[in-house]
């Protein structure tokens, strides 16, 4: 970072990922930064947005964010509620979401997401969350959306497992799988926006935060990453964005504390 900004970098992450969504868009939401985003948009500039949480509570509009997929926040507040059999078969593989949004521990260069092990898998460093409904939302959501922050550890050059595909080893590789979602869209970072190249599919970077330059993007990341020749700046937040995420999150940490 070249200049200190009136944000975090955190809430630059969440507020560009928000900005991602549209108001027709119906998302299957993940807990942490991605829900933090899509409940963000949903309080600004998306207001007819469906957001759709794994439990099946579907059009769930919390007013402060989830602890988890079984929150009671999500099924009180949620149009109604469907079974997981139900929302996975009926909802998910039919192609009815429009968008996924995940995080990721671990990211590589084509988008396919690390979400189990660090280290050998029979004997790892690190054993992660797993998998949840992530790699079924990786081939059967329209586009999916990567939030997480950007560190050489965590965007890497080579994924020991793959949890959830992304674009494989590049190029038609969901294609070739008979794949025909788009797969990984965006991933959105404290630092960057990065999108997929048209032909290779390789990760690259659309857009740099504000205050951000090539330097800080290229140490924080674990492979030697290309920048698109028509690098933008991503928009500052507004006034209102932050005013709106930090009620979020300070409603949520009050409920939270309370309970």
């Amino acid at each position: 970072m070249t200049t200190t900004a009136p944000w975090t970098g955190d809430e630059m992450l969440t507020i560009a990922a928000s900005r991602a969504v549209a108001d027709d868009d119906v998302c299957f939401v993940g807990i942490g930064q991605p829900s933090a985003a899509c409940n963000l948009a949903r309080l600004t500039h998306a207001p007819r947005i469906t957001l759709i949480y794994e439990s099946g509570t579907i059009r769930a509009q919390p007013t402060v964010l989830p602890l988890s997929i079984g929150d009671g926040e999500l099924c009180s507040t949620a149009l109604t509620t469907v079974s997981v059999p139900e929302f996975f078969r009926y909802w998910l593989q039919s192609g009815r979401i429009t968008v996924g949004f995940l995080g990721a521990a671990q990211l590589d260069r084509f988008g396919n997401i690390n979400t189990t092990v660090i280290g050998p898998y029979a004997s790892p460093k690190v054993r992660l969350p797993g998998a949840g409904g992530a790699p079924d939302m990786a081939v059967s959501c329209q586009r999916i959306f990567i939030v997480m922050p950007h560190t050489s550890r965590g965007l890497v050059d080579r994924l020991a497992f793959i949890t959830s595909l992304g674009h494989g080893e590049g190029g038609d590789a969901r294609a070739r799988l008979g794949i025909h979602t788009a797969g990984p869209a965006k991933v959105i970072t404290d630092l960057c926006i990065l999108e997929p190249d048209p032909v290779t599919r390789e990760l690259t970077v659309t857009s740099l935060h504000p205050g951000v330059d090539r330097d800080s993007v290229t140490s924080a990341t674990g492979w030697p990453v290309r920048f698109a020749g028509s690098l933008t700046e991503t928009p500052a937040p507004s006034a209102s964005e932050l005013e709106v995420l930090r009620a979020l999150r300070a409603a949520t940490a009050k409920a939270h504390a309370a309970s």
